[in-house]
């Protein structure tokens, strides 16, 4: 990756001291750099900010840039490469939060980070996302799609289809569909496979299954899934990424499908996705 000459940042949405100390010295080494460092005004809210040569305070978070550097967990990087899904634009993590999955690097050396950024020096990988088309438009999810029922309500009654082809009926919590980045998150507590970065396809699982014969699956990357909310009075709400978008009205369908290299997030040199699985879980087993 060539070094690029603007950068956006974002930072996580409830950050303590250490981001705020992250974002300027980001600041500080940009400026000194030469490189151009678009900082949108929610993260003025958020921070004290330096007025440096090159620092462009209030910029448009969404304004035309080489580079995004995310100083947050998963969380904040996925927000990222969703605001610059299609765009080409990589997303350098530098991981403020408890696990950082899809971070670049940790922030134990944030210098060092911060000149890896500024010197282009990674690799860019495409990441797939999946796109479900709501009432409201469509939806755009990195990690995973998901349907919940409410707390106050029954269990949902959930139907799903690939390619027209009825799979099956479930009375559920939810469900649960994943892209290759997302199948370690809640597709994995729900007892769901890992899929490799570079897998081709995305699983659907099952929230608290009400039934011994309810399986995952793996779904090839060009067919599209329907899912029916059978309830015929029972709404579910959608969410994508951990956030929700929409209910699903009783009867009502809606269409998910697999959207190739819609992300694209920087890495080091050399780094394997089967070490950040077992480095990543490994500290949640200390």
């Amino acid at each position: 990756m060539t070094a690029p000459a603007t950068i956006t940042v974002f930072t996580r949405h409830s950050p303590g001291g250490a981001t705020g100390d992250g974002l300027r010295r980001l600041a500080e080494l940009a400026s000194a750099a030469g490189v151009a460092l678009r900082v949108p005004p929610e993260e003025l809210d958020k921070h004290d900010v330096p007025a440096l040569p090159g620092v462009e305070l209030g910029a448009d978070p969404d304004g035309p840039t080489d580079l995004v550097v995310a100083l947050g967990g998963d969380g904040t990087i996925l927000s990222a490469m969703r605001r610059f899904a299609g765009r080409d634009v990589p997303v350098f993590a530098i991981n403020f939060g408890a696990i950082g999955f899809l971070s670049t690097v940790e922030r134990d050396d944030l210098d060092g980070a911060i000149a890896r950024a500024l010197r282009g020096e990674f690799d860019v990988l495409g990441l797939p996302a999946l796109e479900v088309a709501t009432s409201s438009g469509p939806q755009l999810a990195v990690n995973d799609v998901s349907f919940h029922r409410r707390p106050d309500l029954r269990v949902a009654a959930l139907s799903y289809a690939v390619k027209g082809e009825q799979i099956g009926e479930v009375r559920c919590d939810g469900l649960v569909i994943a892209t290759p980045a997302g199948s370690t998150g809640y597709n994995l507590a729900n007892g769901g496979p890992v899929m490799a970065w570079g897998v081709e396809g995305y699983v659907v699982s099952f929230i608290a299954p009400h039934t011994l014969s309810a399986r995952a699956l793996v779904v090839a990357p060009d067919d599209i899934l329907q899912v029916v909310n059978k309830s015929p009075d029972e709404p579910v709400d959608v969410t994508t990424d951990g956030r929700t978008v929409c209910t699903l009205a009783p009867r009502e369908q809606v269409e998910v499908r697999f959207c190739h290299d819609m992300a694209q997030l920087a890495q080091i040199a050399g780094a394997s996705f089967y070490h950040r699985l077992r480095d990543k879980f490994g500290k949640l087993a200390r």
